[in-house]
């Protein structure tokens, strides 16, 4: 037996839970189907349990793609301020943490549960705990097999991410059906994810715990917030933000001191010349980290009796300490997946494939991935809403 649908999207996250919203308010007959047992496992867990559910600074730059425009058109039509609107009707409480980054203030569950009162106003049957076995198209429908069941319908959204974070049940599945249709993928890479280092860094492996304001740099790119050592390398939002833009082999850059004007150390020289490096540098740096740095620069004695030149060259270095990472942590501990199905084939309007009518791919299946700090969800909503209004 087929049941028969107007529209059948695949992955109840982010992305398809707001096209099965989108699409079943307008009046077409939703099915909603999971491999997973609950919808909006990456939801619940996002943002410290608090869900950074979107960006007020979100625009297309802050977004990484092989087509830098592909992301204008939805992120213009289904803006930050409409998924507050929808955040506030529903009476859940916000504040901006930093950076135009927005939070609940109670619990991310109040984002999903939103999501599933609005698919349920727009009678989306939701499915849980079913593979999907098969997805064929016959004449001018999708056929869509799991379970011993078959689902027919005349679009089919794929919404099911990527591979990170496979603990949470991430495959590679929306790269299968992408490819079956005969459409290509942008290689996929662990994004927004933690760098690991070598023995030879060994400055940065035994300060494990310690965080601080930096800014990071890796080519043209940098950023400015808090970097945290750990046991196996670096992390913290500077560290995911740059690991984006980060190629194998590549070196980092990291300002220890970026609210320093320049000059900093000769001024600490002229103000206080009895005063040693370790002391000056420990007014601006954690305890740990201002040891291991005065250790490197191994400067001995008073400022007073350093060159100028001496001192502008350490400066130098503290502002842009170079290290190369030997990897990341990989899938496992990525926040997203740069790359994915290749934005050439999609329509960016409406994120249908390009001659395939009614199949559409949508949020981080799609090779846009954005910056840490709720961009990833916004396009989410952006794309799903995009999605879910003609599929």
């Amino acid at each position: 037996m087929t049941n028969t649908y107007d529209t059948i999207i695949l992955g109840a996250g982010a992305a398809g839970l707001m096209c099965a919203l989108t699409a079943g308010q307008r009046g077409q007959r939703v099915l909603l189907l999971d491999h997973a047992s609950k919808a909006g496992k990456k939801i619940l867990i996002s943002g410290g349990g608090r869900c950074n559910f979107t960006n007020t600074d979100t625009r297309s730059e802050c977004y990484i793609s092989h087509n830098k425009h592909f992301a204008k058109s939805a992120l213009s039509r289904y803006t930050p301020s409409d998924f507050i609107e929808l955040v506030e009707h529903h009476n859940i409480a916000w504040h901006e943490k930093t950076l135009g980054q927005l939070f609940c203030d109670g619990s991310a569950r109040q984002i999903l549960a939103m999501l599933l009162t609005e698919c349920a106003d727009g009678q989306v049957e939701i499915v849980l705990g079913h593979k999907v076995d098969a997805i064929r198209h016959v004449e001018d429908a999708y056929l869509v097999e799991f379970k011993g069941q078959t689902a027919s319908a005349p679009s089919v959204v794929i919404a099911t991410g990527g591979p990170s974070i496979p603990k949470m049940g991430a495959t590679s599945f929306a790269y299968d059906v992408a490819r079956q249709f005969g459409l290509k993928i942008v290689d996929p890479a662990p994004a927004l994810v933690p760098f690991t280092l070598s023995h030879n860094e060994q400055l940065f492996r035994a300060l494990s715990g310690v965080s601080t304001d930096v800014i990071v740099r890796c080519g043209k790119v940098e950023f400015h917030e808090a970097a945290l050592f750990t046991h196996k390398g670096l992390s913290g939002p500077a560290i995911l933000q740059i690991s984006s833009y980060w190629k194998h082999g590549q070196s980092i850059g990291i300002d220890f001191l970026p609210d320093l004007p320049s000059g900093w150390l000769i001024e600490a020289k002229r103000t206080r010349p009895k005063s040693h490096f370790r002391a000056v540098l420990g007014q601006h740096l954690p305890d740990r980290l201002t040891q291991a740095l005065a250790e490197r620069v191994n400067l001995v004695g008073e400022l007073a009796n350093q060159s100028d030149n001496i001192l502008t060259d350490i400066e130098n270095r503290l502002s842009n300490w170079i290290f190369t990472p030997n990897g990341t942590e990989g899938f496992a501990k990525a926040e997203v997946t740069l790359g994915g199905v290749d934005t050439t084939g999609l329509s960016s309007k409406t994120m249908e494939a390009k001659g395939h009518r009614g199949l559409y791919f949508i949020g981080e299946a799609v090779d846009v991935t954005g910056w840490l700090g709720g961009y990833n969800f916004q396009w989410a909503w952006s794309s799903g809403w995009a999605a879910g209004q003609v599929a």
